[in-house]
């Protein structure tokens, strides 16, 4: 009963019919994230494999359906059209599920992502062509029948190419701007979408195809197409084609899998469409060079099939092709190498971990490099992030070696859209490390879990060092939290945000929660937390020492004094431990030989206020700053522009963070 009052039959028509303009609008961005001239420019690497993708597992479909044909095909099918259609369901490959897969692990800009995009590409761009031809040799019954549907169809990709592509071309070269682009040309563009789809579903190889098309030759200009992808995709991929997934729902009836022997042979099924897309795409890759671990991750990712597969399906069972039980039976075979795509690369990742080469290590010593890794999550923190790299880790002249991370949160960012964000991300960070004649290289990620994208990068790319913004707490936090009694008053912390608007307030005791800690408690390098307060350059430097384990900031103070002759350096030490303890006073000692009257060690044994006014820079340890917290609260909301680094050593004992250097003769010391 409840059934019928959800889905009463006379609804599912009209559901049906919903759920096909979700799809023809999904399939036009689809076509709209193929680019081709990328796909021309990849095809001589990813050409074998993205065939042999298709040829091997479509024979071993047809093989099956062969051994099965008697059994389990239609009443009225003939075998051609039966067989066929089980190979191109073995054959085909989830292009939008495995560029989301390769953003999501962070593989865009390797090799193994680019090779496996382009070929999950042309392979997408392959099947649907042999899918027309499948569809219209099911349609006539034999190959010859079909010669006319085939020839028109030609006939129309050769049009949609090379006269209304170019002309298309001209249009959104004038449009491409999002001014420009009102209702009218978007219903022009949206026109033709529509006549591309009814004119494939004349030809007889279903409007799909058409839609497809339509987008595969939209203008190629990145700008355009995010216009049109913006207007189209929230509708289609929110509202629309989720009813695409309740129908094909519908139609899979589990329950027609009543019998052992018919869950064995829907095991076969899924053995046969491993083997023939996984063993189809990795044992190419291998012979053309790729390493197995690439070969492997290449044919998992190859292997995953999700909508796309169930859309086949779907036009199968529809055309009265595909019986219910080989439908149900093809549905799970679709999940389930869907599913086992993340886990399997996962597995791949343990079996053939990657490791920090020895020869990797013995470069970064002998050439004395300080390998840092900058996140940024604006432009304008970048730049000043960059800037404190260079003041503060930069020793000999080009040791300090930059990359810079920007990560875009949510694997639901379209792939056409990486490209663009990357430029976007990084541009004024490069004009400014080309000033500051920093060497910078850059990597642009889309991830769900940003933390744990930044520490996995940090671990296995042997960083010496992690620098990140704290930022300031902003008007989203409550200005009276930092007192426990006013907790409970919510409505007047909401009160005083609105009143101050845009203005930064910071809270030193909510600084250092969560995401920063989490990079400082598990990365295998030491971390730096930038602590933006109005910072406008370095000028005099505060050192506080509060912890005998403190005297690996003298060693920064050093590097700071040595490449930048305007700075000078004041030392606090707040526990009185100069002429105590020795690592510090021989610390403060070789200081104070080596650069004079630019460095003051105060006689304090606290921060006042006033005091930290007239600094520009602070250099504090994480370990210290948590105790000051804890201990004195009130006083470090007026701290300057702070660095609070947390030291850990290199995962190679040999290896120093930031070597003593030898104090010699000034007018022979290299490093002066």
């Amino acid at each position: 009963g409840a059934y019928s009052f959800l889905f009463s039959p006379e609804s599912l028509d009209n559901l049906y019919i919903i759920s096909q303009i979700g799809l023809v609008l999904f399939m036009f961005t689809i076509g709209m994230e193929l680019n081709m001239s990328e796909l021309k420019d990849k095809l001589k690497n990813t050409f074998i494999i993205s065939q042999s993708s298709i040829v091997v597992p479509f024979m071993l479909g047809m093989i099956l359906a062969m051994v099965i044909y008697r059994d389990y095909s239609p009443p009225d099918s003939n075998f051609t059209s039966f067989a066929l259609f089980i190979g191109i369901s073995m054959s085909i490959t989830a292009f939008p599920v495995l560029a989301r897969i390769v953003q999501e692990k962070g593989l865009s800009k390797t090799h193994l992502g680019t090779i496996s995009i382009g070929s999950a590409a042309i392979n997408d761009v392959t099947a649907w062509l042999l899918l027309v031809a499948v569809i219209a040799i099911a349609q006539t019954g034999s190959l010859a029948s079909s010669a006319y549907t085939l020839l028109f169809t030609g006939i129309y990709i050769a049009l949609m190419l090379f006269v209304v592509r170019p002309f298309l071309k001209r249009i959104g070269a004038i449009y491409q701007k999002e001014e420009l682009m009102n209702k009218s040309i978007f219903g022009f563009f949206i026109l033709m979408l529509i006549i591309s789809a009814y004119t494939t579903q004349l030809l007889g190889i279903h409007a799909l195809f058409g839609a497809f098309m339509a987008g595969l030759i939209m203008p190629p200009m990145p700008r355009f197409r995010k216009l049109m992808v913006d207007k189209i995709e929230d509708l289609s991929v929110s509202l629309l084609l989720p009813l695409f997934f309740v129908y094909t729902g519908l139609k899979t009836e589990i329950g027609l899998l009543n019998t052992p022997s018919l869950w064995m042979l829907c095991l076969v099924f899924i053995a046969v469409a491993v083997v023939g897309k996984l063993g189809g795409s990795a044992i190419p890759a291998r012979a053309i060079g790729e390493s197995w671990k690439d070969s492997l991750s290449l044919g998992v990712l190859m292997n995953t099939r999700g909508l796309m597969e169930l859309i086949v399906l779907n036009i199968g069972l529809e055309m009265g092709i595909l019986p219910p039980v080989v439908f149900v039976m093809l549905v799970i075979m679709a999940l389930v190498t869907t599913f086992m795509t993340t886990p399997l690369l996962a597995l791949i990742e343990k079996i053939f971990p990657d490791k920090v080469t020895e020869e990797e290590f013995i470069r970064q010593q002998s050439e004395g490099i300080f390998k840092t890794l900058i996140s940024v999550g604006n432009p304008e923190g970048g730049k000043n992030l960059l800037r404190i790299a260079k003041k503060v880790l930069d020793g000999v002249k080009n040791s300090l070696e930059v990359e810079v991370l920007h990560i875009t949160a949510g694997t639901d960012t379209n792939p056409i859209y990486s490209e663009q964000f990357s430029t976007e991300s990084f541009a004024e960070v490069l004009s400014e490390a080309k000033a500051l004649q920093v060497p910078v290289t850059t990597d642009y990620r889309v991830a769900d879990i940003i933390e744990a994208e930044i520490v996995k990068k940090v671990n296995t790319e042997n960083y010496d060092f992690l620098l990140v913004g704290g930022g300031v707490a902003t008007t989203q936090s409550a200005i009276l939290k930092e007192s426990s009694k006013f907790e409970r008053f919510s409505w007047l912390n909401r009160l005083i945000n609105k009143l101050t608007r845009d203005n930064a307030l910071f809270y030193p005791g909510t600084l250092i929660r969560d995401k920063t800690r989490y990079f400082i408690e598990n990365s295998n390098c030491s971390v730096g937390v930038f602590v933006n307060r109005d910072y406008k350059g370095v000028s005099n430097v505060l050192v506080v020492i509060e912890k005998d384990t403190d005297d690996f900031l003298l060693r920064y103070a050093r590097r700071m004094l040595r490449n930048n002759l305007e700075i000078t350096v004041q030392i606090i030490d707040l526990e009185k431990m100069n002429g105590k303890v020795t690592n510090i006073t021989e610390g403060i000692n070789k200081l104070v030989i080596q650069f004079g009257s630019r460095v003051k060690v105060a006689k304090l044994t606290r921060l006042y206020s006033g005091y930290l006014a007239k600094f520009s820079l602070m250099l504090i340890s994480y370990q210290s700053w948590e105790y000051l917290v804890s201990e004195d609260i009130q006083t470090l909301k007026d701290i300057p522009s702070t660095l609070i680094i947390n030291k850990k050593e290199s995962r190679f004992n040999q290896k120093t963070h930031i070597p003593e250097p030898v104090i010699i003769d000034p007018e022979k010391d290299a490093e002066l």
